[in-house]
């Protein structure tokens, strides 16, 4: 799995307007604070609003605010949104299967599958307020663990 811009960029602006929460933020300083172009900007906002997890307001004093609180705002949801599937391979995906030529005898699908499902835990346990406060898991002995 590889995020793109525009994953970065969308949780680059989530994390913006989390830490101004409740305030509408224009655009043009969320572009100065995630260093976004305005164009692309726009492009990745408008996607985050039909998702449901930012607002805009028109006008003189408008621009974007969160929709969600910050502890709604799952990372792993975001991502799979804007990205689409965690799967490193089509072969190891939930939502996106493609089988392989060696399949069933592929033994490199269980590593495709533990990545996958690694990674979807790790997302899965992230929050926007988890990120805001620097709360993120860690790894230990091989397990990550979630923070408290």
């Amino acid at each position: 799995m590889k995020v793109s811009s525009r994953g970065e960029y969308a949780l680059r602006a989530l994390l913006v307007l989390g830490q101004h929460e409740g305030q509408v933020i224009s655009i043009s300083d969320i572009s100065e604070k995630t260093l976004i172009t305005v164009s692309y900007l726009e492009q990745i906002l408008l996607q985050l609003k039909k998702l449901g997890y930012v607002k805009s307001k028109r006008g003189a004093q408008g621009g974007y605010s969160l929709k969600l609180t910050p502890a709604e705002i799952n990372i792993g949801e975001v991502i799979r949104n804007i990205e689409g599937p965690l799967s490193p391979m089509g072969c190891a995906s939930i939502t996106a299967y493609e089988p392989c030529s060696l399949e069933p005898k592929c033994l490199l699908k269980p590593l495709w599958t533990l990545v996958r499902d690694t990674i979807s835990h790790v997302l899965e346990q992230t929050t926007l307020h988890d990120l805001l406060n620097q709360n993120i898991g860690e790894w230990n002995g091989g397990k990550f663990l979630v923070k408290t």
